[in-house]
C-alpha cells in the first residue's frame, strides 16, 4: 500500500548526485605572443584536480610564455583559460586566488623579508594563517632562520624556495611552477616532491611543471606534453612514462623522437605539390 503524505507535509526530495570536481585548469584555443610575434597557436589543455602535468619542450618552445598566461600576467590574443572553473577573463580576482604560481627568483621583492612576502600573499588570498603541511615544509625547507631577513641578502637557492612557498599559501587548487627545482639542495628538493606528491594524493590540486628535469618527470609526474613552436605536439599517460622509465630509451629518447616525428610533418606538409589531407 502507497503512503501518502500528510496534508501540508513536505515529501523528502531525492539525492541528487554528486556533482564532478570542476579542472584544476582549462585551456581552449589559446593563442598568445608578443607585439606582433606569436608565440603560442591554438593551446587546449584540461587538467583535472589530482594530477601533476609536467610541460617539456626546448628553450624558446614557448613554456614561460604560457605560465604567464595561466598566471594572468599575459594577455592572451584569443582563447579562454579558467582555473578551478572560473575564467581568468571574466573574474581574474577569483581565478589568481585558486592559483599558486611561483615567480622567478629574481622578480622576488628584494626589500622586503620571506615573512613579509609570506603575509602579502596570505592577505591577497584571504587566508588568516599558513596550514600546518606548509609550516612542516618551512621546516624541511630549512627556511625558518632566514625567514625574518631581507630577500636581496638570500642566495639563488633560497630565493628559491621562499618563491616556492609562496605559490603554495592558501591551499590553492592549480599550483604552477617553472623549474621550481633549481638551486635546490638535494634534502630540499626531495621535501618538495614529496610535498606536491602529498597534495596531489588528496585530491586537493593539481601541479603543472614546466622544466627540463626529466628524471622528476618519470618519477613523479601522470602525465607529460612537449611543447615545440607553441604548440602542443605530443602527450604522454602515466603508464606510457613508466614504461620509458624502465626502458634504454627513457623519456629523452622519446622526446627527441616525438620532436623528430613533428618535423617531417611540417616538412611534408611544405613540401611543394603537396596538400594537406
Amino acid at each position: 500500500m502507497t503512503e501518502t503524505a500528510a496534508p501540508g507535509a513536505q515529501l523528502p526530495l531525492p539525492a541528487l548526485p554528486a556533482l564532478p570536481a570542476l579542472p584544476a585548469l582549462q585551456i581552449r584555443q589559446l593563442r598568445a605572443g608578443y607585439d606582433r610575434h606569436i608565440v603560442l597557436s591554438d593551446i587546449s589543455l584540461t587538467l583535472p584536480l589530482g594530477q601533476w602535468f609536467a610541460l617539456l619542450g626546448p628553450n624558446g618552445a614557448g613554456k614561460t610564455t604560457l605560465l604567464h598566461c595561466i598566471a594572468g600576467m599575459l594577455a592572451p590574443s584569443a582563447g579562454d583559460i579558467r582555473i578551478g572553473g572560473v575564467s581568468l577573463r571574466e573574474d581574474p580576482g577569483a581565478a589568481k586566488r585558486a592559483l599558486g604560481f611561483g615567480c622567478a627568483p629574481e622578480r622576488l621583492p628584494a626589500l622586503l623579508t620571506g615573512r613579509q612576502c609570506m603575509e602579502i600573499h596570505a592577505a591577497a588570498k584571504a587566508v588568516q594563517s599558513v596550514d600546518a603541511q606548509l609550516l612542516a615544509l618551512v621546516d624541511a625547507f630549512e627556511f625558518s632562520g632566514m625567514i625574518d631577513r631581507f630577500v636581496d641578502t638570500y642566495s639563488t637557492g633560497t630565493r628559491q624556495k621562499l618563491a616556492v612557498l609562496l605559490a603554495l599559501v592558501g591551499q590553492p587548487r592549480l599550483i604552477v611552477l617553472d623549474e621550481a627545482f633549481n638551486g635546490l639542495d638535494p634534502g630540499s628538493a626531495l621535501a618538495l616532491k614529496r610535498h606536491l606528491r602529498e597534495r596531489i594524493q588528496g585530491g586537493r590540486c593539481s601541479v603543472l611543471l614546466a622544466t627540463h628535469g626529466l628524471d622528476v618527470v618519470e618519477r613523479y609526474a601522470d602525465r607529460a606534453a612537449l611543447l615545440l613552436d607553441g604548440r602542443l605536439v605530443h602527450e604522454w599517460q602515466a603508464e606510457e612514462i613508466a614504461a620509458l622509465r624502465a626502458s634504454p630509451q627513457g623519456l629523452e629518447g622519446a622526446m627527441a623522437e616525438a620532436a623528430a616525428g613533428t618535423a617531417g610533418s611540417a616538412a611534408d606538409r611544405s613540401a611543394p605539390g603537396t596538400r594537406g589531407a
